[in-house]
């Protein structure tokens, strides 16, 4: 435990201030495109949101933020705020045309967020930098296995959410906990421990074919209702949990967080092959064995991925140079 007493790193440190004060107009915007980039990977299986808020450089934030907002509640209320706002864009813009990917071009669609995902990971890797100890690699390679680790883990029979018992409802909140996984810790992706356990494939159904079309509605606000109640729970649990261990131990967390996203890779892949599988039977290895066009669209969205993460993560690294620089002066 050789990193306990390290300082937290600058970002943790800096205090969370309305975006009017920070970043002006700009900054909210720019926090709003991030939560619907968080958004967007929360609905796909294998995805982790806290991913997605690491490699885009406000992971420390987002924690710190929810971890203290009732010491704090209006500096962290104007933090979360633009990335809540996010997220639901996110999510209400993009789940239909992710699912009619997913379901249609399953392996091209989910290489172009691995893309992504990986070519942000020197946004985090500028953080353990130097030497690392018995104890960091430890940490980076357990993680690393915990993630893989998932894709071969038996999926359970889908729940129907239209015949539950009362400890049913009771349930579906320790599921809003482990889906709050996906938001908060980097690499586990809730969506898919949610399609392991059964609840993913019903509670997207229960969202397009039933809530948005008014059907069924007091069943679905209160499954809705149950997860959300489990989502704001492990929210805050796996926040301050984060905080401690980015304060205690910023190097091995970190290390741990590369970790998870390289082993959430072939978690990916396992978690799309088997839901396509289950989706579409003997026809889903049509699909996987598909034309030599289907595998270079892939490599291509994995490139394009790539780009798009890596420019943003240069672009972020110019930019904060450049303010300290000018704060230097």
């Amino acid at each position: 435990m050789e990193e306990s007493g390290t300082h937290i790193p600058t970002e943790e440190k800096e205090p969370h201030v309305p975006p009017k004060k920070r970043n002006g107009a700009v900054g909210f915007f720019t926090d709003i495109a991030r939560g619907a980039a968080i958004g967007v990977a929360f609905i796909i299986p294998g995805f982790s949101g806290g991913s997605v808020a690491a490699i885009l450089g406000i992971y420390e934030k987002l924690v710190g933020a929810i971890a203290d907002i009732f010491k704090t509640f209006k500096k962290s209320f104007f933090t979360l705020l633009p990335v809540a706002i996010g997220m639901l864009l996110g999510i209400a813009a993009l789940i239909f045309p992710i699912s009619w990917g997913l379901s249609h071009y399953p392996i091209p669609t989910v290489t172009l967020f691995v893309g992504l995902a990986l070519g942000g990971l020197p946004s985090i890797t500028d953080k353990v930098k130097g030497k690392p100890s018995p104890w960091q690699i430890v940490a980076g390679v357990s993680a690393l296995a915990v993630a893989a680790s998932l894709s071969f883990l038996p999926l359970a029979g889908e729940v129907d959410l239209f015949a539950l018992k009362w400890w049913g409802y009771l349930l579906l909140v320790v599921i809003g906990i482990v889906g709050s996984c996906a938001l908060v810790v980097p690499g586990i992706s809730g969506s898919m421990l949610l399609l392991i356990f059964g609840y993913y494939n019903p509670i997207v159904d229960l969202l397009l074919n039933h809530l948005l079309r008014g059907d069924q509605i007091g069943i679905c606000l209160a499954v809705f209702a149950c997860l959300g109640v489990g989502i704001v729970v492990g929210f805050f649990a796996i926040s301050l949990l984060m905080k401690f261990l980015l304060k205690k131990f910023p190097k091995a967390t970190h290390f741990a967080i590369i970790g998870f996203i390289i082993g959430s890779v072939p978690a990916v892949y396992a978690s799309t092959i088997r839901e396509s599988i289950e989706k579409m039977g003997a026809d889903a290895l049509a699909v996987l064995h598909a034309s030599p066009l289907y595998w270079i669209a892939a490599v291509c969205l994995f490139a394009v991925g790539a780009g798009l993460s890596l420019a943003l993560v240069l672009y972020s690294n110019k930019k904060l140079k450049k303010q300290n620089t000018e704060g230097e002066k």
